[in-house]
């Protein structure tokens, strides 16, 4: 709403993080308006400015440092080397004048560099403190190095459910876990500003890539607990609902049938792919039917998709109301007309690069939208500037400088 201040306008950010989750926990704060500080090692950086061009993921190269933008837009940089206590002292005095310090130090690094929540505490009653990590701070693997492929999709048991039996596991994607878990993460740091509000406290939260991982497949996990069983093996030329399968078209792409509750859905998809005789077919007159004879009805289905196209499938499922989705390619998705309809994709005059397009968050706001202000900070950028606002003078920045403590 024209003349409003983004809602989090006036909320500091202290940002110890790198890499994917964290970082897009403090990007969603600031696309609200929160002023984020990111801090950088003097010398190294942050890795994940490498990671895009590095080689060690595969994805699309372009001039525009798309990984690094997506998760520090609307951020600024401070250079601070933790394992001094000059450095340490920067965050420590930041602290004081900050609303969230968010880390995803492991254990052993917060005590290393002493960024315990009691230390900060000290500092700033009030400070709410978050802290994610690959699978949490308690327990045998607390300071072991988690990544959203293996503590997400791995260690929670994502990979396994999705694997069709006998076959090598499928991959995931970069930060597919990750993402999910940042805005988690932004949920609760604005559950804990929310409560300090309302009840003048300050406090400490956590969360990792394996808990939400479990909290994700929580259908499957608490299927376990109950029952100290696992799910059925996936397969699919038996699952036992056909109208919920995949299935190939006749130009090779391949379409998701979706009819979770079928019965309803039963005589469309009859006409649909011209077989209304399968209708009060006894074999498959029922869920619990077609249950008992998922193996035949697959078959069915896979012969009768492959004689149409994906476009000419998408027209017909469509007109007969029935629930299903083309698999697309990202390419596909970027010029998706439904995507695009939602604006999904936010126009920006990038300052460097000129007129783009970035994927933003997906919650849409009538009145107080999120929104692209600044792009992702060059390495230091803001250091003088905010040492100076903390009360650093010129002749302690360059003591500072001469320490490599910035």
């Amino acid at each position: 709403m024209e003349g409003l201040s983004p809602v989090l306008d006036g909320i500091r950010v202290i940002d110890v993080t790198q890499h994917g989750a964290a970082p897009m926990a403090s990007c969603l704060l600031a696309q609200w308006g929160a002023e984020v500080i990111h801090i950088e090692h003097p010398v190294k950086g942050d890795g994940g400015r490498g990671l895009q061009a590095g080689g060690a993921v595969s994805i699309q190269q372009h001039k525009i440092n798309y990984v690094w933008e997506l998760v520090n837009l609307n951020k600024k940089s401070l250079t601070a080397d933790l394992a001094q206590q000059e450095g340490r002292e920067i965050i420590y005095r930041l602290a004081a004048r900050s609303d969230v310090f968010l880390s995803n130090l492991r254990p052993r690094e917060v005590e290393k560099f002493e960024m315990h929540y009691e230390t900060l505490k000290k500092r700033n009653p009030e400070i709410i403190y978050a802290n994610l990590t690959g699978y949490g701070p308690k327990g045998p693997d607390a300071n072991s190095p988690g990544w959203d492929d293996s503590a997400y999709f791995s260690r929670a048991g994502i990979i396994h459910t999705m694997s069709e039996e006998g076959e090598v596991p499928v991959s995931s994607r970069p930060a597919l876990g990750d993402f999910p878990t940042g805005m988690a993460c932004a949920f609760g740091i604005m559950i804990a500003l929310f409560a300090r509000q309302r009840l003048g406290i300050g406090q400490e939260l956590y969360t990792s890539l394996f808990n939400s991982g479990v909290w994700a497949s929580m259908f499957d996990v608490q299927g376990a607990l109950l029952t100290h069983q696992d799910p059925p093996e996936y397969r699919r030329d038996s699952v036992p609902n056909p109208l919920g399968n995949t299935y190939k078209t006749k130009d090779g792409r391949w379409i998701r049938l979706t009819m979770l509750q079928p019965d309803p859905y039963w005589p469309g998809f009859c006409q649909a792919i011209g077989q209304e005789e399968l209708h009060n077919d006894p074999r498959f007159d029922s869920i619990q039917k077609r249950a008992e004879n998922n193996v035949a009805l697959i078959k069915i289905i896979e012969e009768a998709i492959a004689r149409r196209t994906a476009e000419e499938w998408t027209v017909r499922l469509s007109e007969f109301g029935l629930s299903f989705g083309l698999i697309q390619k990202p390419s596909e998705v970027a010029h998706d007309p439904q995507a695009r309809a939602n604006e999904f994709f936010t126009p920006v005059n990038h300052p460097n690069y000129g007129p783009t397009e970035l994927v933003l968050a997906p919650v849409k706001f009538s009145k107080t939208p999120g929104a692209f202000r600044t792009p992702a900070p060059e390495f230091g950028q803001h250091t003088e500037e905010i040492l100076l606002e903390m009360g650093y003078s010129w002749d302690d920045i360059g003591h500072l400088r001469d320490k490599k403590a910035i």
